[in-house]
C-alpha cells in the first residue's frame, strides 16, 4: 500500500510541475506529461521502474476518452458534417497512410500488412493538441475550424477499425469467440442502451445523489466495455458505442461532466506511462535519425492537408494554418503502437522509434504554427477567423426550465436562437422535451457542467431557478468564471434582488413585481382612473422603486438599512404623488 501511494505521489507531483511549465511555453499539457513520464521513467531518474503496470491502468483513460467522443456524435452532428468527414477525412487518412506506407516499406523493409498499420497509426493527429490550438487562434467555430474538426472526427472514427485490424495481425481474432458473437454483442448494445439506458439514468436522478450519478456514468462506461471486449472486440469499442447511445439523451452534458475529471487524470497517466517507456537512449544516440522521422511526418501530413483544405475552397494561408495545426502524430499512435507491441506485431526498437518521432512532432507543432502566425501572415485579414458558423454551442444558458425559464425559452427557438437549458427534474425534463426543446439534467451551480454545456460561448446566462440560494450560488459561479457575460435572474423578493444583484447580476427580475404592478393599474382604472392616468402613476411608482433599489445597493442587505431607505423611500413616494396630483411633476 505504501509503495502505490509513493507511486501516486510521485505521478502527482511529475504531473503538476511539468505541465505548467510546458503549456506556458505553448508546447501544450500532452508534452508536459510526456516529459514527467520520461524524468520519473527507468529512462530518467527511475523513480519508476517498471511503467507497463502503469500503462495498462492508463489505457482507461482512452477508453473514457472515446465515451466521451461517442456523446458529441449525435446523428444531427454527424448528418451536418457529413461531408467533409467522408471527404476530407477519408482523403486524410488514406493519403496520407499511402505515402508513410510506401516509404516504410520502401526505407525499412517492412511487410505490407505492419506498414499498412504504421501508415494508418501515423495519419491520425492528436484530437486535444489540435482543438487546444483552434481554440487558442479562435478558429474551431469557423468554416475552416470545422472542415478542420471533420477530419479529426474521421481520425477518430477510424481508431477502432484500426484497432481492430492491430488485434488481427496480432493473432487476437483467431484466439477469441467468433466473429459473429462481436456482430450480435454490438447489436444487443446498441439494441439494450436505447431502450433502456435513459430510463435507468431517470431513475438514478430521482432517487439517487449526485455521487450515484456519476457511479451510474462509469458503471455505463465501463460495463459496455467488459461485455463488448468479452465477445473479442476493444473496450474502446465499447466505451465509443456507449457514448453513442447517449449522444442524444438529455443527461449528456451531466455524463460527460462527471466521466470529465476521470478521463483526464487517466489520460495524463496515460502520458506519463508513455513517457517512461520511451527509449530517450536511441534518442541521444540516433538523434538525426529520430528526427529525420519526425519532421518527414510533419512534412507529409501537412503538404497533403494544405492541399486536401485548398480543394476544399479554403485559402491558402487558412489551409497552410490548419495543416500545420493538424499535422503532428496523435495520441491515438500511442494507443496502436502499444497494442501492436504487446501482441508482437511489431519489436520494442521499432515501437520506441516512432513513439519518439511522434512525441517530437508534437513538440514541434506550436512553435510551427506561431511561426507561420508571426512571419508569413502577419498583417493579412482573414475573413473566416472569428466569424462564428452555426454550431452547437449556445448564446444564451438558462438555469430552470420551469415556468420562467421556459418562456424565454420559446422567444428564442421562435427566432432560432441557440441555447441550452439546464434543470435538475428528470421527469420534467422528458416531458419538455416532447416539444422539441433542447434541455439537459444537471446541476447549475457547478461550474464544470456550465463549462460542459458551453458557458463561455454564451452571451447571456438566465438564472430562473426557484430555490433563492441556488439561483444566488449560480450567479456567484458564473460571475466569477465569465465577467463579460450578461447574467438575467429571477428573484424571490426585494432581498433576494438586492443579494443577487451585489452577487454580480446585471438584471435581476422579482417574479411578482410586473405583474403585480400591473394589477395595481388595473384597479385604478377600475375605481375611475383614466389609462393615460394610471399608467402615469404606476410609472412614477415604478421608477421611484428602481430608485430605491439603487440606493440600497451601496449598502449591505441588511435589516437595519433596508428599514431606514423604506421609511425615507415612503416619504419621497408621498411627496411624488402630491406633485403629480398638482400637475408639478414633470
Amino acid at each position: 500500500m505504501t509503495d502505490t501511494l509513493v507511486h501516486v505521489v510521485v505521478y502527482l507531483t511529475a504531473a503538476v510541475i511539468a505541465v505548467p511549465i510546458f503549456q506556458r511555453l505553448r508546447l501544450g499539457s500532452i508534452l508536459g506529461y510526456l516529459a514527467a513520464g520520461v524524468v520519473i521513467g527507468p529512462f530518467g531518474i527511475g523513480f519508476i521502474s517498471h511503467p507497463n503496470e502503469t500503462l495498462h491502468l492508463a489505457e482507461l483513460g482512452v477508453v473514457l476518452l472515446l465515451f466521451v467522443i461517442g456523446l458529441e456524435l449525435s446523428p444531427a452532428t454527424l448528418w451536418r458534417m457529413r461531408r467533409w468527414i467522408l471527404l476530407l477525412g477519408n482523403a486524410q487518412v488514406l493519403g496520407t497512410a499511402a505515402v508513410v506506407i510506401f516509404l516504410a516499406w520502401l526505407l525499412y523493409a517492412m511487410s505490407v500488412s505492419v506498414a499498412f498499420m504504421v501508415g494508418l497509426a501515423l495519419a491520425l493527429s492528436s484530437t486535444a493538441f489540435a482543438v487546444q490550438l483552434m481554440k487558442d487562434y479562435r478558429i474551431l467555430n469557423t468554416p475552416i475550424g470545422q472542415k478542420a474538426f471533420s477530419i479529426l472526427l474521421l481520425q477518430d472514427l477510424a481508431v477502432i477499425p484500426i484497432l481492430l485490424y492491430v488485434a488481427a495481425l496480432g493473432g487476437g481474432a483467431a484466439e477469441g469467440p467468433p466473429w459473429w458473437i462481436g456482430v450480435v454483442t454490438v447489436g444487443v448494445v446498441l439494441g439494450v442502451g436505447y431502450m433502456a439506458l435513459n430510463p435507468f439514468l431517470r431513475v438514478v436522478a430521482r432517487w439517487g445523489s449526485s455521487e450515484l450519478m456519476t457511479a451510474a456514468a462509469l458503471l455505463i462506461v465501463l460495463g459496455t466495455a467488459l461485455l463488448v471486449e468479452s465477445a473479442g472486440l476493444s473496450m474502446g469499442l465499447g466505451a465509443f458505442l456507449a457514448g453513442i447511445m447517449l449522444a442524444n439523451s438529455s443527461f449528456r452534458h451531466q455524463l460527460e461532466t462527471d466521466i470529465a475529471p476521470f478521463q483526464g487524470i487517466l489520460m495524463g497517466l496515460f502520458f506519463i506511462a508513455i513517457g517512461m517507456v520511451l527509449d530517450i537512449n536511441l534518442l541521444l544516440s540516433e538523434p538525426l535519425h529520430v528526427f529525420a522521422i519526425a519532421v518527414g511526418l510533419l512534412a507529409i501530413k501537412a503538404v497533403w492537408i494544405a492541399i486536401l483544405m485548398k480543394l476544399s475552397g479554403s485559402p491558402v494561408h487558412d489551409s497552410i494554418r490548419i495543416a500545420l495545426m493538424l499535422a503532428q502524430g496523435g495520441e491515438f499512435a500511442f494507443v496502436v503502437l502499444t497494442q501492436a507491441l504487446d501482441t508482437g506485431v511489431i519489436d520494442a526498437g521499432l515501437a520506441n522509434l516512432i513513439s519518439l518521432a511522434v512525441g517530437i512532432s508534437m513538440a514541434l507543432t506550436g512553435p510551427l504554427v506561431s511561426l507561420y502566425n508571426l512571419v508569413l501572415i502577419r498583417g493579412k485579414k482573414n475573413d473566416d477567423y472569428d466569424t462564428a458558423m452555426e454550431s452547437g454551442d449556445p448564446e444564451v444558458i438558462i438555469a430552470g426550465f420551469g415556468r420562467v425559464g421556459q418562456i424565454t425559452g420559446r422567444i428564442l427557438a421562435a427566432h432560432n436562437i441557440p441555447f441550452t437549458a439546464l434543470d435538475r427534474d428528470a421527469e420534467h425534463i422528458e416531458f419538455v422535451r416532447q416539444f422539441g426543446n433542447r434541455i439537459f439534467f444537471g446541476d447549475a451551480t457547478r461550474l464544470d457542467l456550465l463549462v460542459t454545456a458551453g458557458i463561455h460561448s454564451a452571451k447571456v446566462m438566465l438564472v430562473a431557478v426557484d430555490d433563492e440560494a441556488e439561483a444566488l450560488k449560480i450567479v456567484e459561479v458564473v460571475r466569477a468564471e465569465c465577467p463579460d457575460i450578461r447574467i438575467v435572474s429571477r428573484a424571490h423578493n426585494r432581498v433576494n434582488l438586492l443579494k443577487q444583484r451585489q452577487a454580480g447580476a446585471d438584471y435581476s427580475a422579482r417574479e411578482l413585481w410586473g405583474s403585480s404592478l400591473d394589477m395595481a393599474i388595473e384597479v385604478l382604472k377600475g375605481i375611475g382612473f383614466d389609462a393615460d392616468r394610471a399608467q402615469a402613476i404606476g410609472d412614477i411608482f415604478h421608477d421611484h422603486d428602481d430608485g430605491l433599489i439603487e440606493e440600497a445597493l451601496k449598502y449591505p442587505v441588511e435589516t437595519e438599512h433596508l428599514i431606514r431607505i423604506g421609511i425615507e423611500g415612503r416619504k419621497e413616494l408621498e411627496r411624488l404623488f402630491e406633485l403629480d396630483k398638482k400637475g408639478e411633476l414633470n
